[in-house]
């Protein structure tokens, strides 16, 4: 049977969508669902259209036999889950960062006499083009003494465009429109000729960026906080709870998990202390 070229086809069929799902299932943890036919098909279009590949048949077999590390099979999962990004998203929560969390490390400090830094170890989980890294370093930057502190902000992501994207360190116009005024001001400098900001080497100087699929264990351990936001809206059951195996994994004992403020993961975290609803705490074992 000849395979119709696009313009003529739509949308995938519904053995296509099935097919399409089961692989970017078995090769993120993604869940594609049935109601997401028209989106994938938009999305699909456009991976036609930047190819050249004829049908929607024929990019689903080339993706097949490609390895994850292939730059076409990053761009079609970073098709399949843009999502908007900005830095100080949920304020709410941003807010508990600087005022709570940061607040009483800076108080503690002030009460520390050891020879030893102290050390603060972070994980942007998800971090996409870096937003979140750079807000919490934006936030670490301002509370503490970075001369007096051992800092790493570890920020990880499936998408080697979105690192690339972040290590510049570099935020069009709205995804600034949040950052405080005195922060702005402080630790962003606008690039000149386009409506862009640069984060100030301080703040790229704590972070490390490292591709990662969340359905892997992490190397890294011992995080004293993990911010794990509006990423698990894209996993079913199953593969939210390996995921958040392998976060519990990394914590240390005491530590801190920060989940998207409407995610609906507390049945999975049981074992862990819910501090509110987007906040939960790692027992220390006694």
């Amino acid at each position: 049977m000849p395979i119709a070229p696009i313009g003529l086809v739509d949308q995938v069929t519904d053995s296509q969508l099935n097919r399409y799902a089961d692989l970017i299932y078995t090769r993120t943890g993604i869940k594609v669902s049935p109601q997401k036919k028209t989106l994938l098909s938009n999305r699909l279009r456009r991976r036609l259209r930047s190819t050249g590949i004829k049908s929607f048949e024929e990019y689903f077999l080339h993706l097949k036999k490609m390895p994850s590390a292939d730059p076409e099979w990053d761009a079609f999962i970073q098709e399949i889950t843009t999502h908007e990004t900005y830095l100080f998203r949920d304020e709410t929560q941003w807010t508990w960062f600087r005022e709570t969390y940061l607040a009483g490390l800076a108080a503690a400090q002030a009460q520390h006499t050891g020879l030893m830094k102290p050390a603060l170890r972070i994980w942007s989980a998800a971090c996409s083009t870096g937003d979140e890294a750079y807000t919490a370093a934006c936030c670490v930057a301002n509370a503490l003494d970075l001369a007096k502190w051992q800092i790493r902000i570890f920020a990880t992501d499936i998408g080697v465009e979105a690192l690339r994207q972040a290590k510049t360190g570099v935020f069009g116009q709205r995804a600034m429109r949040l950052v405080p005024p005195d922060l702005h001001n402080r630790f962003f400098t606008k690039t000149p000729g386009v409506e862009a900001w640069h984060a100030a080497p301080v703040l790229g100087n704590m972070l490390t960026f490292r591709q990662h699929n969340l359905m892997e264990p992490l190397h890294e351990k011992q995080f004293d906080l993990v911010f794990l936001k509006n990423v698990l809206i894209y996993f079913n059951e199953q593969s939210k709870t390996v995921v958040l195996h392998h976060i519990r994994a990394a914590m240390r004992p005491g530590g801190l998990l920060m989940v998207g403020m409407a995610e609906g993961v507390s049945d999975l975290l049981r074992d862990l202390e819910r501090v509110n609803h987007w906040l939960y705490r790692k027992p220390i074992a006694r």
